[in-house]
């Protein structure tokens, strides 16, 4: 496959001016090593997952870094600790842009050794898997249920790798490696059902004690596990919106995969057909539309700030996406046919607080787009320029 280019590249060389580093993060294998080559093919590249490389940083991290005090992409940081701490006396003794790239997989572990270091020194970015704007005209993924089957993964589209045996593989390399790195998880047979059972609840309000109980584990230990997945970059938490409006609002988060194709493939999905009767397809779509418009706000380097509204009495919409002072609604819909009733509670949102909530959008998989309700009815192949207000 031609080279795909992604969207966040001029935040990239726009950021890279205006610091001395750039940081990188996101999943294994979502292409950052490939962007930052690309974008920086004069620094020299180091790879701290090769454990020589590692060995020799740790024996004499001074003179390691001798040959780089001009510039360098380094991979992986999370593998090695405390280079952060010897980055900021390099960057503190000459004062220069655009020096350090560096890339790591573990976001809550980086974060933590950047605040600390790096703190005014570094833009920080994340990198998903493809968008679906940036796989336009490059694949030959051509439905729903193609799409929710075979993720977003480049690997999977710059080689047309069986999705099944790439995310069986990902799990076993990637997840299962990086969870001995974070923690004593000593039954990983266990992880691995706590894992499915994560999938099995992709879309719905988290309940840590019952994810906890159908594992075999306690809800601090399942709340232990979530928070390993979290940081690997395998599921996040989408917040409730909630404010002091005289109205009862859930206040528990909803749980989610970055990428649909492996959150199919925990459950069990093996071909596209397998999702078109799937129970879980209307949650598996709403998924990728959520993950969509999160790779919109990281492409251009904001922070997620998405939410979902919830009341007490039931009434959801899926998505509120931060425009100014005010939220957009989006109610998604995994259907090609728009019924009636799809946009009651996104008027039901509008006129309850018409200061915030503007009037929404609401997304399916039908291919004709148009207004009604004052709400716009969108394909979900559009979803990032709907979002543009």
């Amino acid at each position: 496959m031609a080279h795909i280019s992604r969207t966040i590249e001029s935040v990239v060389k726009d950021l890279s001016t205006k610091y001395p580093v750039i940081t990188l993060t996101g999943p294994r294998q979502s292409g950052k090593t490939t962007l930052c080559r690309a974008l920086f093919p004069d620094k020299p590249y180091v790879n701290f997952e090769r454990p020589d490389t590692r060995e020799r940083f740790f024996d004499d991290p001074i003179g390691f870094l001798q040959p780089y005090t001009e510039g360098a992409v380094f991979d992986e940081i999370q593998r090695v600790p405390d280079l952060t701490s010897y980055l900021q006396v390099l960057v503190d003794e000459k004062k220069q842009n655009n020096r350090f790239i560096l890339t790591g997989s573990a976001q809550f572990e980086i974060f933590d050794k950047i605040n600390q270091s790096l703190a005014g020194r570094t833009g920080i970015l994340r990198l998903l898997p493809f968008s679906l704007a940036e796989l336009s005209g490059h694949t030959a993924v051509s439905n729903v249920d193609e799409w929710l089957y075979y993720g977003f993964y480049p690997r999977v589209h710059d080689y047309s790798l069986d999705p099944t045996q790439f995310y069986a593989d990902y799990v076993q390399t990637y997840i299962e490696r990086d969870v001995r790195n974070f923690s004593e998880i000593k039954n990983l047979t266990t992880f691995q059902r706590f894992l499915k059972l994560c999938a099995g609840r992709v879309g719905q309000i988290l309940n840590l004690d019952s994810l906890g109980a159908d594992t075999g584990i306690s809800g601090v230990q399942a709340k232990h596990w979530l928070s390993i997945l979290e940081a690997s970059y395998i599921v996040f938490r989408l917040q409730p919106w909630y404010a002091n409006i005289g109205k009862r609002l859930t206040k528990s988060p909803k749980l989610y995969f970055y990428d649909t194709g492996l959150a199919s493939w925990l459950c069990g999905i093996e071909t596209p057909n397998h999702i078109s009767n799937h129970p879980l397809k209307g949650n598996l779509f709403e998924n990728m539309v959520i993950v969509e418009v999160l790779k919109h706000r990281l492409n251009q380097g904001k922070t997620p700030n998405l939410h979902f509204f919830r009341d007490a009495k039931g009434m959801e919409v899926d998505l509120l996406y931060p425009l100014g002072s005010q939220f957009l609604p989006i109610e998604i819909k995994a259907g090609k046919t728009i019924a009636s009733e799809f946009f009651i509670n996104l008027k039901n949102l509008t006129t309850l607080l018409p200061d915030i909530f503007c009037n929404g959008v609401l997304v399916y998989s039908g291919e004709e787009e148009y207004t009604s309700h004052l709400i716009h009815v969108c394909n979900y192949l559009n979803i990032s320029r709907a979002v543009v207000k």
